[in-house]
């Protein structure tokens, strides 16, 4: 498993969140997952007929705001904040491999409602400091 966190940013918004991709890396941890209901990977998009070639993904990221609240992997099953949340968690599931720890998503950029992605507020909030 893998965990990174990163900054949620979109009008006027600003979450910290953990995400962690569930993925086994142990016999025992690949039990408790697949007894939990978590395949080794999920398929998606199968063609017309049902059949092969399914486009595989790793969708597996919990995303679990750092504030508290409501946790998961699903990014449909957000109660709040109904475009924040999901347009964020999709992201974060698509580009998993590119994002590190302290990563801003942004979801004003993502959506194309600004130009450019917005800086991280460690850079640009003078009341706290990170060392």
């Amino acid at each position: 498993m893998q965990t990174k966190l990163l900054e949620i940013r979109d009008v006027g918004t600003f979450i910290p969140v953990m995400a962690t991709r569930l993925s086994a890396s142990s016999p025992e941890q690949m039990y408790l997952l697949r007894r939990a209901g978590y395949g080794p990977i999920q398929r998606l998009d199968p063609s017309a007929d049902g059949q092969p070639p399914y486009h595989e993904i790793e969708p597996y990221i919990v995303l679990w705001p750092l504030v508290g609240g409501h946790c998961t992997y699903d990014p449909y099953d957000w109660p709040t904040r109904a475009r924040t949340y999901p347009e964020a968690h999709r992201y974060i599931i698509q580009h998993w491999f590119e994002l590190v720890n302290g990563d801003v998503v942004d979801v004003e950029f993502i959506l194309g409602e600004t130009k450019k992605p917005k800086v991280s507020e460690q850079y640009t909030h003078p009341a706290l400091e990170t060392g």
